[in-house]
């Protein structure tokens, strides 16, 4: 019967203390994250503002439009976080 191979040990480069890469957070994109949170918060209190005064407020001449200027503050926050590193 024929011996196994003697298996090498891997490098200590392979370690994970030795994979841990630093990741820099000072890329400049401190603005993305209050932008969004805005743009959400905005949109939900557009939409609350709506219903609770039954849709005489924020902008009585859009109507039922008002949901989706309120969305759409949304939708720009889901645009704004693809820029979020």
């Amino acid at each position: 019967m024929p011996k196994s191979r003697i298996r090498k040990k891997k490098d200590d480069s392979s370690s994970p203390e030795a994979k841990r890469t630093k990741i820099d957070l000072s890329t400049g994109r401190s603005w993305v994250a209050p932008l969004m949170l805005a743009m959400f918060a905005i949109g939900l209190a557009w939409i609350v503002v709506f219903y609770v005064t039954e849709g005489t407020l924020p902008v009585d001449a859009l109507g039922n439009w008002n949901i989706v200027v309120g969305f759409g503050f949304i939708a720009l926050g889901f645009v704004v976080s693809t820029q979020w590193k």
